[in-house]
């Protein structure tokens, strides 16, 4: 590993490789390093094959294996948060479900702050990371290295769109286009049956650049010059070394592993930083703090028609999908899905709030406890939950994993708005169109209040998508930890560039939106922003 470049960033994930690539391909001289392994060739099955997404998300070998401590809100539950360890990030190990966001989050961060963030602002953004054939025209990207498909037409998942405009709902032909209200065909970032993750679309072409290198290492802290990021301390095989920055250190290490190197460096609240016999570098009480997530309920029903995936879980059915997907790249492998969903607002919101997932299968996400005979569900939750929580360091010990809690449920509003979301998805799967399909609940079990309540305390789940923890905005705001520029706030050449600077949590899946940051952030570092997009401009 060469002990210098003009570029050092840490981390390879879905924002990372975007950087990286975007740095190195305007000729900057670009070193990236990544903990985790390679993403596989070809046969990795595992992480390439779109329908075997349940696997690496549960492999140590993949994810970094976070959990939180005990949430009181769920009945003391420790919460899994899986991150990928991986080239790629944890766009190698999701469920691929592509959304932008709508444009009212962006214009939210704008106002929050985070200057040039609007939606107008990052339009061209997504526009350019994109091909997306068959996406509203003038509206999406047909030539980007990030590929984009919409999903397959199923039975049920066309019934369960029939019954959202049944039940008085809009359908939206593109949701990532002008219009996110309502039902829709979901797309995801798969391309010719076969996982298009960020390693994929940025990461490879990157290594093809000569100024650009790889290298695979533990990164332990930052190191300092007074206020200046002169280097990165990183652990290899080969011992414990100092990889310095000419120009810039820059950090894309997820939501929790960012906050976490800062802290470990001295940038943090002083208080706790003191705890720990860490010296300040720059006071900034907001690291770690303003952690957001989504969270989701599995509604699920008995299907009476025997077309759903449940009947396909047998080992023999999994031997002939994964031998056609190896062979042809199609079949029931080369999807992930997650066919179809709804973008809905509830009463009195000012744009969608309840996403569904719809699933032509009952199990679990992580692809355990299938329910007996034919079954489909709707993973539906609220978007916009007011709860805020935090990551924080265990000791000064770079191995110990952080702590972590996302205080779920922690609002007499998130137990409302999750009770409408079941109730809205149960509304549903009952109108005429869905009939024919819809046998008996599975689950919830009841519909009180109460019965509710304890069914999202005991089952409800993330939905993976932590974010907010080194929050960008003015640097006025005690709370804010990196400047619209994504540099850190009482720091010189350090810059954090990944989830984490979300002022607030976007609507919907997190990937779209994290490599935008990436993009974007590129086009800071290099003088080379894309004009606003007239036509969503505020006036």
């Amino acid at each position: 590993m060469s002990a210098a470049a003009d570029y050092v960033i840490v981390g390879a994930g879905s924002a990372g490789c975007a950087l990286a690539y975007r740095l190195a391909k305007a000729g900057r001289d670009v070193l990236l390093v990544e903990y985790g392994g390679r993403d596989g060739a070809f046969w990795n099955w595992k992480i390439n094959m779109p329908a075997a997404l349940s696997y690496p998300m549960n492999m140590r070998r993949y994810d970094w294996g976070f959990a939180t401590e005990a949430e009181e809100g769920m009945g003391g539950r420790k919460m899994a948060c899986p991150r990928g360890k991986v080239w790629g990030g944890s766009s190698a190990v999701n469920g691929m479900v592509y959304v932008r966001g709508h444009a009212g989050d962006f214009d939210y961060w704008e106002k929050s702050g985070a200057r040039g963030w609007s939606y107008a602002d990052v339009l061209p953004y997504f526009m350019r990371m994109e091909t997306a054939p068959g996406g509203q025209s003038g509206w999406r990207g047909g030539s980007g290295p990030l590929h984009i498909t919409r999903g397959r037409e199923h039975p049920l998942h066309d019934a369960f769109i029939a019954a959202g405009k049944e039940a008085g709902f809009p359908f939206t032909e593109d949701y990532n286009g002008e219009t996110q209200e309502g039902f829709c065909r979901f797309e995801r970032t798969v391309y010719k049956g076969i996982r298009w993750s960020a390693a994929r679309a940025y990461l490879r072409p990157a290594m093809r650049l000569e100024n650009f290198r790889l290298a695979r290492g533990f990164a332990r802290r930052l190191v300092f010059d007074k206020t200046r990021a002169v280097a990165a301390e990183i652990q290899t095989g080969g011992g414990i070394q100092n990889i310095t920055a000419r120009r810039e250190i820059i950090l894309s290490a997820s939501s929790i592993n960012s906050p976490k190197l800062l802290m470990l460096s001295g940038i943090g609240c002083e208080k706790e930083l003191s705890k720990h016999g860490i010296a300040v570098v720059a006071n900034r009480p907001g690291v770690g703090e303003n952690l957001q997530d989504h969270l989701e309920a599995y509604v699920q029903q008995r299907c009476k028609k025997p077309v759903s995936l449940n009947r396909k879980l047998g080992l023999f059915s999994k031997a002939r999908i994964g031998a056609e997907w190896l062979l042809f790249q199609t079949g029931d492998g080369a999807t992930n899905h997650f066919e179809s969903g709804a973008f809905l607002r509830s009463p009195g919101a000012d744009y969608p709030d309840i996403q569904f997932h719809f699933l032509a299968a009952a199990i679990r996400y992580d692809g355990k406890a299938a329910a007996d005979g034919d079954g489909f569900q709707a993973h539906a939750g609220p978007m916009r939950s007011a709860a805020r929580g935090f990551v924080k360091l265990r000791d000064a010990n770079p191995e110990s994993p952080p702590r972590i809690k996302f205080n779920y449920m922690s609002g007499e509003n998130d137990w409302r708005d999750f009770r409408r979301c079941i109730r809205t998805a149960r509304e549903v799967f009952s109108q005429k169109s869905m009939a024919e399909f819809s046998g008996a609940p599975l689950a919830p079990a009841g519909d009180s209040d109460s019965e509710l309540d304890d069914y999202i305390r005991n089952e409800a789940e993330s939905a993976y998508h932590p974010c907010g923890t080194c929050k960008m905005g003015a640097e006025d705001d005690r709370g804010a930890v990196v400047d619209s520029d994504c540099r850190v706030l009482g720091a010189e050449n350090l810059r954090v560039v990944d989830s984490s600077i979300f002022p607030r949590i976007t609507y919907g899946n997190l990937n779209a939106p994290s490599i935008m940051v990436g993009e974007k952030a590129a086009a800071h570092i290099l003088g080379e922003k894309l004009p606003p997009d007239p036509r969503v401009a505020k006036k």
